[in-house]
């Protein structure tokens, strides 16, 4: 009987812990959190609350009153969203041309300092866009750093449309070279290996196999990065400045027009953006592209 006893509870100690049944809808265990999940959720809600509430307010305010309707047909509005959209698209085109070599290379090699250029990468998303357009103009005004050579070869960037170019891709394509960086790193080297040995070139190699694999995290960069350079305000306005219909994108007609006492402009040019990198956020996620949103590629 003893012995029975024993072997009972020695395997009942060796059974593994017993987990929540799932859910009849697939959706995964249900909880079984206790107090310490609800003492969580107060606190939770509140953040999320804080975080939501100011940009649906301002989103529905606009709506109310129709000042979003009144603003997507003003000269100004439109004027700087066609602005907006056309730099950005040169921004991303720029941001993939340089980025996706930069992004190849710090997965894939290692070299004395890799660690300083990966810093450097990481610089423009702690350091203040304003900070970051100071930075672009004592290097590429007419006073700055390259300023007399440029001006030698007659090329002018401050306050022009190139300058809004720079600026949004100066602060935008980190997003692209971490999230990049995260999806190579994440291709299965012995499969590469293998198309070297089927004698592949090494950009055969990364056309057809690496990039291919690593197509989720490289497209949710582009996504993430197109939207930071569509919201880019403070570089922008210290290096291109606010001139309309040559550098004034949208954020600074926000900006513009609440200088101006338009409180209604304002918060219809920002309603747009606001709905803008909403909807990007939810395509990022509805196409499971979440990796870009994961601090956990920054590392």
């Amino acid at each position: 009987m003893s012995s029975i006893t024993e072997t009972g509870s020695s395997e009942s100690s060796a059974r593994p812990p017993s987990r929540a049944a799932p859910r009849p809808d697939g959706r995964g265990p249900r909880s079984t959190a206790g107090p310490v999940a609800w003492s969580a959720a107060l606190p939770a809600g509140l953040l999320a609350l804080f975080l939501g509430l100011p940009v649906a307010v301002l989103v529905a305010r606009s709506a109310i009153d129709g000042s979003l309707a009144r603003a997507a047909g003003a000269q100004a509005v439109t004027t700087a969203l066609a602005l907006s959209l056309a730099t950005t698209a040169v921004s991303l085109v720029l941001t993939v041309a340089l980025g996706l070599p930069l992004a190849y290379i710090l997965a894939r090699r290692r070299f004395p300092g890799s660690w300083l250029v990966e810093a450097i990468v990481d610089l423009p998303l702690v350091l203040p866009p304003s900070v970051a357009g100071l930075g672009l103009l004592l290097l590429l005004g007419r006073r700055g750093a390259l300023g007399g050579p440029l001006e030698a070869l007659g090329i002018e960037i401050p306050f022009t449309t190139l300058a809004v170019v720079l600026s949004q891709t100066f602060v935008s394509a980190p997003f692209f070279v971490r999230s990049a960086r995260s999806g190579i790193q994440s291709v299965d080297r012995d499969i590469e290996d293998a198309g070297r040995v089927d004698g592949a070139s090494e950009l055969n190699l990364f056309l057809r196999i690496t990039l291919p694999l690593a197509a989720g995290p490289v497209a949710a960069g582009l996504v993430m990065s197109w939207a930071r350079a569509l919201g880019e305000f403070g570089a922008t306005i210290m290096f291109a400045g606010n001139l309309g219909g040559r550098t004034q994108t949208l954020p600074l007609v926000v900006y513009g027009e609440f200088q101006s006492g338009d409180l209604d402009g304002s918060i219809a040019a920002a309603a747009i953006l606001v709905i803008a990198a909403f909807g990007v956020l939810i395509a990022v996620r509805l196409l499971h592209w979440g990796r870009a949103l994961d601090l956990r590629s920054l590392a």
